[in-house]
């Protein structure tokens, strides 16, 4: 039986640990601040990126990977695992990023068969990255292409993610944002709170004042998707640690789960969320 292995991009801020565990492929994006280029969770981190975020007057960019990158990442693939092995990718949004585009051409840039399929997304951070490593778990456990094109497929259709940012600034700095609405935002201490619609891109869905209200609402809306369900949580922050160990107490306590995470947003999610930033993505399992 042909072997199915799993990659993804650097933007699904999974840790190197997991990453091991389950043979998960990464191909990094990069940061630019000015002239100075590095690779997504590879040459910086995310605690890197943020002390230098914070400090710097020059605001960052990110570039996505090149499609002679996926080519060679594929062509790394079939040499380590022969020619029989099928890959899965999933990469963040479309609507995000042009990295799921450079994957594609990248695949039409080999010369062979290779069994190459690639997902949208439609997701970001760990909220795709959580998707991924249930393939990657699945497909360790033996389970053919099609079963874990489906279980991917089905968890990236059916979860709900919700994320808090502590600022609007980065939105407003990357033109996500008018500068009125960051203005107003910050001056009334009000937090957004976002999620994803079925494009994959940003939308507002609710805003309250203060964190607090913002996650016990986030939880609230979970709640009602979830009931007494067994769920699969990931609790995702940007330097906000302690509300991240806290956030997942709280759901330990209110939901029935089976298995929770906490990420690190990295550098190129980090780049348009700022620092503060909370998230939860859920799904049944």
């Amino acid at each position: 039986m042909s072997s199915v292995v799993i990659v993804t991009d650097s933007s699904a801020d999974i840790e190197s640990g997991l990453r091991q565990e389950f043979g998960i492929e990464i191909v990094p994006l990069k940061v630019l601040f000015g002239t100075e280029s590095y690779l997504d969770g590879i040459t910086m981190t995310s605690a890197e990126f943020f002390a230098k975020l914070t400090s710097s007057s020059v605001m960052p960019t990110t570039s996505q990977p090149s499609p002679v990158e996926w080519a060679e990442k594929y062509k790394e693939i079939v040499e380590k695992h022969g020619k029989d092995v099928s890959i899965i990718v999933i990469t963040i949004s479309s609507a995000l990023s042009g990295t799921y585009q450079s994957a594609v051409i990248g695949k039409t840039m080999l010369e062979d068969d290779t069994d190459i399929t690639i997902i949208d997304s439609k997701k970001g951070s760990f909220i795709q990255g959580i998707a991924v490593v249930a393939a990657a778990r699945a497909a360790q456990a033996g389970q053919t292409k099609q079963q874990v094109l489906d279980l991917t497929e089905r968890i990236l259709r059916e979860m709900k993610e919700f994320f808090v940012v502590d600022t609007l600034q980065y939105l407003q700095k990357g033109g996500r944002i008018g500068k009125a609405s960051a203005l107003i935002g910050s001056l009334l201490n009000i937090k957004p709170i976002l999620s994803l619609d079925s494009s994959g891109s940003v939308y507002p869905f609710d805003k309250v004042r203060g964190t607090k209200k913002a996650v016990s609402r986030m939880l609230e809306e979970l709640k009602a998707y979830a009931g007494n369900e067994k769920v699969a949580v990931g609790i995702i922050h940007a330097t906000n640690e302690d509300e991240a160990n806290n956030l997942r107490e709280r759901v330990r306590e209110e939901f029935n789960v089976v298995d929770d995470y906490i990420a690190e947003i990295g550098p190129v999610v980090g780049t348009h969320i700022g620092p503060g930033a909370i998230a939860c993505v859920m799904y049944k399992v």
